[in-house]
């Protein structure tokens, strides 16, 4: 079984932007191509995810947790690549943090308001 999450985007355009440049996505296809409301495929690393413009396509603000190696270095390049905490307040926005229940996290929110957890477990 593979489970392939679905996050709905307010601007195609701007999200596949973000996901390619800053968190290194490979970019499968957009259907229909220049249009709006319009349905994405992405890549990185074996993973997939897709991004909708489509009404009932999931709701902004959505949460997908995102399980990695090495999370030091990849929000290091995350950063040199343009990534910039939108939420101050939020220490694991910020970095990475050590959480009390064993993994060390960090977060990142798309152009649409939706969050990415990445995550490494001890």
């Amino acid at each position: 079984m593979n489970i392939i999450p679905v996050l709905a985007c307010k601007d195609m355009a701007k999200s596949i932007r973000f996901y390619l440049e800053i968190l290194d996505f490979e970019l499968v296809g957009t259907w229909p191509e220049m249009s709006s409301p319009a349905f994405s495929i992405l890549h990185r690393g074996g993973a997939e995810l897709h991004l909708s413009t489509y009404p009932g396509d999931g709701v902004l603000g959505s949460v997908v947790a995102i399980v990695v190696n090495d999370i030091e270095n990849l929000f290091r390049l995350y950063v040199s690549r343009g990534l910039v905490p939108i939420k101050n307040d939020s220490p694991v926005h910020l970095g990475p943090t050590q959480q009390t229940w064993g993994t060390t996290e960090f977060y990142v929110d798309d152009p649409s308001g939706n969050t990415l957890r990445f995550i490494q477990r001890s």
